[in-house]
């Protein structure tokens, strides 16, 4: 019986992880397609947004890869059977994603400097340096647990790139509210996801009455 009632809780929890990621895929999809291909497509040849990527490209490119690089090994390293049975590979992605996160928040507030996306921006910077530090600190420390709570929150982060950009497919958003506005949109996904994950995190002491 003792058995038993300590496994359901694990696999409950392990069929929440996997719907979980599936549903964070097939959001990555879905905007990567509605939001990037499709937009990008309806623009003519030399629209200004075209150009600008244009200019931007010794910038943009480094800030995509090493979002998209934090992106795929966030579902890895957060995967325990990886993490017990390839405890090398594990710290060698950390590294890796550490890595990213420092070049994808630096060239993020360098592409946006100047421009009226600046102050979400460095924001969202900011909180995804500070969570990401964290993380690797306590992981230095050997203290796992609040590495793991820290690696939540800087991976939250990570996806705001995707879910601030679900947005886009509500035209006013991007055409009648403005950059600044739009920047506000960038600082409300970024706090509201640090709170969704804080409140996953202490779900249980929030939903549980102590004897």
């Amino acid at each position: 019986m003792a058995t038993s009632t300590l496994r359901a809780p694990s696999s409950t929890r392990s069929r929440f992880k996997t719907i979980l990621w599936i549903f964070l895929g097939l959001t990555t999809l879905f905007v990567f397609i509605t939001s990037e291909v499709f937009l990008v497509a309806d623009y003519p040849m030399y629209h200004a947004y075209r150009l600008q990527v244009i200019a931007d490209r010794g910038l943009l490119i480094p800030h995509t890869l090493a979002g998209i690089f934090a992106l795929l090994i966030g579902p890895i390293n957060f995967s325990s059977r990886i993490r017990q049975q390839h405890l090398k590979l594990h710290r060698v992605l950390g590294r890796i994603y550490v890595a990213c996160v420092f070049i994808g928040a630096a060239t993020g507030v360098a592409l946006a400097s100047g421009r009226p996306g600046l102050p979400g921006t460095s924001m969202q910077a900011a909180a995804w340096v500070v969570c990401t530090t964290a993380a690797f600190i306590t992981a230095r420390n050997r203290q796992i647990i609040q590495h793991r709570q820290w690696m939540a929150r800087s991976y939250a982060v990570t996806f705001t790139f995707v879910s601030s950009r679900v947005l886009n497919l509500w035209p006013p958003y991007w055409s009648h509210l403005g950059d600044a506005l739009s920047a506000v949109g960038v600082i409300a996904f970024t706090l509201a996801s640090l709170l969704i994950v804080d409140l996953g995190l202490n779900w249980h002491e929030l939903t549980t009455r102590r004897s």
